[in-house]
């Protein structure tokens, strides 16, 4: 268990700092911390001196950085000199100092010297930390950072004994997943949650991995029967499982999306432990991302965290931090975002295992303190507003013990900037001390290209560099070197017209003529199209949403040269590039009326060029969907067909039942009725046999009485032949009949099956029956949601 020196006692008397080192015990984190602080208390730089001393210790730290001020962790420079800091300098806080960037670069390395020295923190530490860690920044759904591939693999846990462990990691990814597409889903009540949680579940327990793509192509057809006591059917009908794949899909679907299946997967075991053995501080910054993706982004993480937290075995000293910046939001006193559930779990469970949570928050009011008290260290700051403190209060009333909260909140109301009350788990007494000074560059957050140059050579695949490297300055020519058509002031854009710089990282434009690399500024014209497709015959309702890129602008604008690509909202940005040089535009761009004019030509233009082509077949009455292929719509017609043919044929053998039934009653009873003639012929016989035999004997030796009887007998026996006779040819008719009858029911038969192979040709043809139908625009149905002229990058 090591000492970690968070800064140095400070009198409560006289406020001054005394010679007391303030040092945390790394088990102590076990039963996690709370930093509280409004801004400008110095709340961000105590996080950072407390992960500093974690990683010196050999922990590992997991950083979730929902405003990108902890990636100032990757600026440390063992040789602390100005060259060093001046690429790292922030311009505009050069700018307030009234100094040049050197300058201001000169004055940062020396305050870092001497505040280091005042700590007895020397280059020697500063370069130890970076040979024993490695430093990561993540950036899920950006390229900026090292990628992060938080939803293409839904691996199959190789355990899957813990039941509760899997389920929360279900709950995690389908939450999240659902919250990114803008359902609020409970897991209990949402028939998309329960029906998405399933079909994980139930590939996981078969021992098969998932990616986002199958999954979503499982949702219309699940290889489920029930869910609960209902069939799937029933509980979620197959046209809203449609509808919300479709959904689903449109994320998948996006260009943009694909950067967040880029880069390792979600691992949290090699996330902080590298492959060289070293611990690692993986930094996920999430402040490039919208409200929904950061709570998508972090209910994963926390997911994956729990899942890999429950797989370690028991311990009583630290093993990994989790630190959630600004967890405001994440962990609100009423709601249920899907990251309360794994954060709560953590604060409950993860002492056992040796992960301790630190939760930073500068607005106590917006955090269950419920769950604050689960918390046994406590670094609280300057707060801004009474309630703020009233809040924090409570919470800690909930665990303090025997601490006199009503003091504590004297002393928390007069605290200078640094300076924090620290309350120990199991202590009755609070402490005073102020922070030590960071060894990282405190420079605020940084931008992406600068996350970019830091993460380079990661992204390459290579070990981290033991100081990051300088972002090469893009160096604008002096002005009296500019040609007559180029200038550095931006020319003049009519007032109603929004400006904006397109990214250099913008993947479509290299597409459209722009150069990523260009230190030149050429003007063009984006506008956001918002399309509906609507046709009543056709059953049909699309929309789409593009943006058309007019570069070059020439005179007179063209607008069928427009380039179409997908928007994004942050491939346009509304700050200036510094040092931009400007290629005068050959048109008037300075005119409402030429923005006016070249939006009307946009829109007759995709009037006249965007219809849309999709199959139909009139006599099943289906029609194509925009996207769907040619083989996959010939399919539904095949579906449709054979429902067609089954409903025709089973109509017809309602008919041809009944009368196959009536002939086989009569094929039995014709059979019967042979059967008894028949006894009746073989019975005659044998009486006729018997009679003559026996009265021609008695009538030859009777004398001539008998001999006259023995000719009565034959004359008898004459007629029953003749009687013989008859009853033959009675069974003989008798059989012809049953034959007859027989083959009635032979053509019969044949007859259903000459019928039935006649419906199946007759709906095969109709599936075939395939035409295109043409959906045009009108111009009511061609919006320009936005129009801006935007600075596009050239060489």
């Amino acid at each position: 268990m090591a000492d970690l020196q968070l800064g140095g006692a400070v009198d409560s008397s006289s406020g001054a700092r005394t010679d007391a080192p303030t040092v945390l015990p790394t088990g102590d984190l076990c039963t996690h911390g709370v930093i509280v602080g409004m801004t400008g208390s110095g709340k961000t730089g105590l996080g950072i001196v407390l992960i500093e001393e974690v990683l010196s210790a050999g922990v590992p730290a997991l950083l979730i950085d929902p405003k990108g001020d902890l990636t100032n962790l990757c600026l440390t420079f063992p040789a602390l000199s100005p060259t060093d800091f001046e690429p790292w300098v922030n311009d505009g806080d050069a700018a307030k100092a009234g100094q040049t960037r050197a300058e201001f670069a000169t004055a940062q390395a020396t305050a870092w010297r001497e505040g280091l020295a005042g700590w007895g923190i020397g280059s020697d530490r500063i370069g130890a930390l970076r040979e024993r860690v490695g430093f990561t920044v993540y950036t899920p759904g950006a390229s900026s950072g090292v990628g992060l591939n938080i939803v293409g693999s839904l691996q199959a846990p190789a355990d899957m004994s813990d039941t509760e462990a899997v389920t929360d990691e279900i709950d995690g990814f389908v939450s999240g997943l659902l919250g990114l597409v803008g359902i609020e889903a409970d897991p209990l009540s949402s028939r998309e949650h329960i029906l998405l949680t399933n079909l994980i579940n139930s590939e996981w327990t078969a021992g098969r991995s998932l990616d986002l793509p199958g999954l979503v192509g499982m949702v219309p057809n699940p290889p489920l029967r029930k869910l609960g006591v209902f069939d799937v059917d029933q509980f979620f009908p197959p046209k809203d499982r449609m509808a919300f794949a479709m959904r689903l899909n449109g994320l998948l679907a996006s260009p943009s999306f694909a950067t967040w299946m880029s880069g390792p997967a979600l691992d949290i075991g090699a996330m902080l432990t590298g492959a060289d053995g070293r611990p690692q501080c993986a930094i996920i910054t999430t402040a490039h991302l919208s409200d929904d993706e950061r709570q998508f982004v972090t209910t994963l993480v926390l997911a994956k965290l729990v899942t890999w937290m429950r797989r370690q075995s028991g311990t009583t000293d630290l093993r990994a931090l989790l630190y959630m910046d600004e967890v405001a939001g994440y962990l609100p006193p009423t709601a249920n975002p899907p990251t309360k559930k794994p954060i709560m779990t953590l604060l409950k469970q993860a002492r056992a295992f040796g992960v301790g949570v630190v939760l930073s928050t500068q607005n106590p009011v917006d955090v269950d303190y419920k769950a604050l008290a689960n918390a046994g260290t406590w670094m609280i700051g300057r707060l801004q507003t009474e309630q703020d403190k009233s809040r924090l209060l409570d919470g800690m009333s909930a665990a303090s013990g025997g601490v006199d909260i009503g003091a504590l909140g004297d002393t928390i109301g007069g605290l200078p900037k640094r300076s924090f009350v620290l309350r120990r788990a199991g202590k009755e007494q609070p402490e005073l001390f102020s922070t030590r000074w960071a060894m990282s560059y405190l420079r605020g957050p940084l931008t992406g290209d600068q996350i970019k140059v830091l993460m380079a050579d990661r992204k390459a695949g290579t070990a981290a560099a033991p100081a990051p490297a300088a972002p090469a300055a893009p160096t604008a020519p002096a002005a009296e070197a500019l040609p007559a058509d180029e200038t550095t002031v931006m020319p003049l854009v009519s007032a109603e017209t929004p400006v904006r710089w397109v990214d250099p990282a913008a993947p479509w434009l290299p597409a459209v003529g722009g150069d990523p690399a260009g230190t030149r500024w050429e003007a063009a014209l984006v506008a956001r199209v918002a399309l509906r497709y609507d046709d009543d015959s056709a059953d049909l309702v699309h929309d789409e949403e593009f943006e058309a890129v007019l570069f070059p602008l020439h005179d007179p604008v063209d607008p069928a040269a427009a380039h179409v690509v997908d928007h994004d909202e942050r491939d346009l940005r509304d700050q200036a590039p510094a040092g931009a040089v400007y290629r005068l535009p050959a048109v008037k761009i300075d005119t409402k009326t030429f923005v006016a004019k070249v939006q009307r030509g946009l829109i007759d233009e995709l009037v006249r060029v965007r219809a849309l082509e999709v199959p139909a077949n009139r006599t099943l009455k289906l029609v194509g969907r925009p996207g769907e292929t040619a083989e996959a719509f010939a399919v539904r017609c095949e579906a449709a067909a054979d429902a067609g043919a089954d409903a025709a044929t089973a109509k017809l053998q309602g008919t041809y039942a009944a009368k196959i039934a009536k002939l086989r009653q009569q094929i039995d009873a014709a059979t019967d009725r042979v059967d008894v003639l028949e006894t009746q012929r073989e019975a005659k016989e044998a009486d006729q046999y018997t009679s003559v035999a026996g009265s021609i004997l008695d009538g030859l030796f009777g004398g001539r009485r008998g001999r006259r009887s023995v000719m009565s007998e034959i004359n008898k026996a004459t007629n029953k032949r003749g009687q013989e006779a008859t009853a033959a040819k009675r069974v003989d008719a008798a059989e012809n009949k049953v034959a007859a009858l027989q083959q009635q029911l032979a053509d019969l038969e044949q007859e259903a099956i000459d019928k039935v192979a006649a419906i199946d040709a007759e709906w095969a043809t109709k599936a075939g029956e395939v035409t295109t139908v043409r959906v045009s625009l009108e111009r009511t149905d061609v919006q320009v949601t936005q129009l801006v002229l935007a600075w596009v990058p050239v060489p």
